[in-house]
């Protein structure tokens, strides 16, 4: 049998120039805003995973079945219908904080949301906090620089205290 090969992985390609590449300039613009929201809030540089998904950090996953291998921690995708937002959160903690962020659709990882002005700027920065919170399994969070714990993940130091 044919070993598993994982489809989504880092990639060397720019971020900048695959936002540049979006057709829609109100998906560009929007593409342009998320990657500041996700850099400042993560403290992570954003990265391609795969031809169309900017990921900010990384986890290495493994299941009972054997496959493994590594996923950002959170990204997004300017897709043509809907931007995509993808976490790792806990479905019943993201369901919370969802009923306040606005306008959006949902699946199992992701949430769709047509534009920016549709959702609250907060809640999403507090979705992206508490999926790091989750992962690392901290309580507050205070981005300085980045640190290694157990050599997966590449963490912003202010995952303290």
């Amino acid at each position: 049998m044919a070993k598993y090969e994982q489809k989504m992985r880092e990639t060397d390609m720019d971020v900048n120039e695959f936002i540049e590449a979006v057709e829609s300039p109100k998906k560009r613009e929007a593409a342009h805003k998320l990657l500041k929201i996700f850099e400042d809030t993560t403290g992570y540089k954003g990265k391609m995973w795969g031809p169309s998904i900017i990921g900010f950090g990384s986890y290495h996953y493994k299941y009972a079945s054997g496959h493994e291998g590594d996923a950002p921690l959170v990204g997004f995708s300017p897709r043509k219908s809907k931007i995509s937002l993808y976490f790792t959160l806990d479905e019943q903690e993201r369901e919370k904080l969802l009923e306040n962020f606005g306008k959006h659709t949902k699946g199992k990882a992701c949430v769709y949301i047509n534009k920016l002005e549709d959702i609250d700027i907060g809640v999403l920065k507090k979705l992206i906090l508490l999926d790091l919170r989750q992962v690392f399994g901290h309580k507050k969070i205070k981005f300085f620089c980045t640190t290694t714990i157990h050599g997966l993940f590449h963490i912003p130091s202010r995952l303290s205290k």
